[in-house]
């Protein structure tokens, strides 16, 4: 079985959130590495940053700079450890797939530009399981036969 993560799973297992509770320790209970790509994580990194720009405007939004920066070493520590692995993509092939979904899907299901990129990469790559917590995204997925057990 091949497990491919999108950036809303990342976010709420290195951040406390809404769905934390429930993706820690699904993280923790896999004995396999889940897989990214380099434009999950840098989703990742960029939501952060964007989150630290709007922590230093006001510091009542956002991240902090220092919460930040525990995010991306706690995923650095994962990547290193192998929990988390970047899988090699085919970028011409994801935009292939992701230009038959969209014209498959968007029609009738309205789904963003980031989610038919991700979906189409787990599809490229071979996975069966997707890690999301964005219904979009969980839809798009099951239609296309990836299981999303959470």
């Amino acid at each position: 079985m091949s497990t491919f993560a999108e950036t809303s799973f990342l976010c709420s297992t290195y951040r406390a959130d809404a769905h934390s509770s429930i993706a820690i320790p699904f993280l923790q209970s896999l004995r396999i590495t889940i897989g990214v790509s380099t434009l999950v994580l840098f989703e990742f990194r960029q939501s952060l940053r964007l989150q630290n720009f709007h922590h230093a405007h006001n510091d009542v939004t956002g991240t902090p700079l220092t919460e930040s920066q525990q995010m991306m070493s706690d995923l650095q520590q994962d990547l290193a450890t192998g929990q988390i692995g970047i899988n090699p993509v085919d970028w011409p092939e994801v935009h292939e797939l992701a230009e038959s979904l969209s014209a498959k899907h968007t029609p009738s299901s309205g789904h963003r530009f980031a989610d038919i990129l991700h979906v189409a990469t787990a599809l490229q790559i071979g996975a069966t399981e997707f890690l999301t917590f964005d219904i979009g995204q969980r839809t798009l997925a099951e239609a296309e036969g990836l299981v999303v057990p959470l």
